[in-house]
């Protein structure tokens, strides 16, 4: 090894041959090679999913309502990402895709049993036979946890510790899937909070779940630190309702919290609460704050891919900024999500990238920088965009389209510029409802169509091939007879 041909070298020029310096020196070249060697070679990676985030709801993306500091400097020390796409305009389907690299319709994930997402006691779960992110780097020996919102699946064999996580802390899906929801078609059980496959508490006090899901992923991180690890946090906020804890409620205005205050014990004001949009947003970016200060404190900042994201519009409350829709529309405000990546020393710092690029990219993305294979075996949408996050020059665009579906339908498609809205003619056929040119309209306020009607051709053959594509190639979801509920 070097360190014996440097001693070599120099005592065969001094001839000095003294034991003492030759314990000396073989102590510090063990030291050396043993810290060589427990070096992590493969980065971390934390990936920050919130629920119902709206694209103009960060600093960075041009949000004045809120107030993103942490956030703002990891867009100023990492990247922008412009043009960035969920897989669906809501949380389940948008999640399958997520986690599988997947369009939700080719894994039969684009609805609940019965309703657009998974509900309480849902038949329908993801599959287990499917390769989730964690699945896929487990296979490099990384250790994996979620702390947050799941909501693909609650029954037992659809729970993340059956889907590849080792510790999972955190809600089985949305947290307004609960008796107070006010929906008058719907009786929801209480909402159970779960350790792995555990309800540990039945109606936790939702004021204070971003801040004990931040202190389970910072325990987290500090159990793992000498091993290569992906932290999964799905916030379950800012989905209404809005719950902050204590300090995050110091800034609410005084008539908010007196209207709050009369909250009985069988009801909750989901109008007032949205009054809260931005404390909520505070106390994520307050918990981001949280998780890179772990980092810093067990030098492994440096070794740690942090991506930022939500799983699809603004419902209620929020803003898309310049975009037009919101959650469960295919107009870019339902579909195209603020997202920053952080990487120091490998995503060049202050970059903004408007490149086509979607969660589902995630997948092949994390698996390439952990040295992990994606399956063979099976069609996976999503692109290794790793050239492209960190600007390697030449890189070629990852997608030359992408489809925006809404169920099992294809809404919309964009190629470059453009973006088509189609509606089905009933015989596997589509109409053209509107062509927007994204670069100049990214309002998609003006309908340009009749202007060119060649790429509203061009649009549509790429709609009918990708559809004869995935009806060929659709594998099932997860199902079981006679499910249960968590709770009572």
């Amino acid at each position: 090894m070097w360190f014996y041909r440097v001693y070599i070298t120099i005592w065969g020029v001094s001839k000095w041959r003294c034991s003492f310096t030759m314990l000396i020196l073989f102590v510090f070249c063990f030291f050396i090679s043993c810290s060589l060697k427990n070096q992590p070679t493969q980065p971390n990676i934390i990936l920050i999913f919130t629920d119902d985030q709206g694209y103009g709801d960060l600093g960075c993306f041009g949000g004045t309502h809120v107030q993103t500091p942490v956030i703002d400097r990891l867009a100023k020390e990492g990247a922008m990402l412009t043009s960035f796409y969920v897989a669906a305009p809501v949380c389940s389907p948008s999640r399958a895709g997520l986690m599988t690299g997947c369009y939700p319709a080719r894994i039969d994930m684009a609805y609940g049993s019965n309703y657009l997402v998974l509900l309480a006691g849902d038949s329908k779960g993801l599959n287990p036979d499917e390769a989730t992110i964690a699945e896929v780097l487990k296979t490099k020996g990384y250790r994996t946890g979620i702390f947050g919102k799941w909501h693909l699946g609650d029954q037992p064999g659809f729970l993340p510790t059956k889907q590849g996580f080792d510790e999972f802390f955190g809600l089985p899906y949305s947290h307004d899937i609960h008796p107070f929801n006010p929906s008058k078609n719907r009786h929801y059980p209480p909402l159970p909070l779960m350790e792995g496959d555990t309800v540990i508490e039945i109606e936790p006090d939702a004021d204070y779940l971003t801040k004990r899901i931040t202190e389970r992923a910072v325990q987290f991180i500090e159990n793992n630190y000498d091993k290569p690890f992906f932290l999964y946090i799905p916030h379950p906020i800012p989905h209404c309702p809005l719950h902050v804890s204590p300090p995050f409620m110091e800034s609410v205005p005084d008539e908010v919290k007196e209207v709050l205050r009369t909250e009985g014990d069988s009801t909750i004001n989901y109008k007032e609460r949205n009054k809260l949009y931005p404390q909520a947003i505070s106390e994520i970016d307050w918990s981001v704050g949280q998780i890179i200060d772990a980092l810093k404190k067990y030098n492994i900042d440096r070794n740690t891919l942090v991506f930022f994201t939500s799983d699809n519009g603004p419902a209620a409350v929020g803003s898309v900024g310049p975009l037009r829709g919101r959650k469960a529309r295919v107009f870019e405000g339902g579909m195209r999500m603020p997202a920053v990546a952080w990487y120091p020393g490998k995503i060049p710092a202050g970059s903004v990238n408007d490149e086509i690029l979607t969660t589902m990219d995630l997948l092949p993305t994390f698996a390439k920088l952990a040295d992990a294979k994606i399956p063979a075996d099976r069609v996976i949408d999503g692109k290794d965009i790793w050239a492209t996050l960190s600007g390697q020059k030449g890189t070629k665009p990852p997608h030359d389209r992408f489809f925006y579906y809404r169920g099992n339908k294809i809404r919309a498609v964009r190629s470059g510029p453009w973006k088509l809205h189609v509606s089905d003619d009933g015989n596997d056929g589509w109409v053209p409802k509107g062509l927007y040119n994204l670069e100049t309209d990214i309002g998609e306020q003006n309908n340009v169509a009749s202007d060119y009607p060649e790429i509203v051709g061009s649009l549509i053959g790429y709609i009918q091939e990708f559809n004869k594509e995935i009806i060929s190639d659709t594998r099932s979801a997860g199902y079981v007879e006679n499910p249960g509920y968590l709770t009572k």
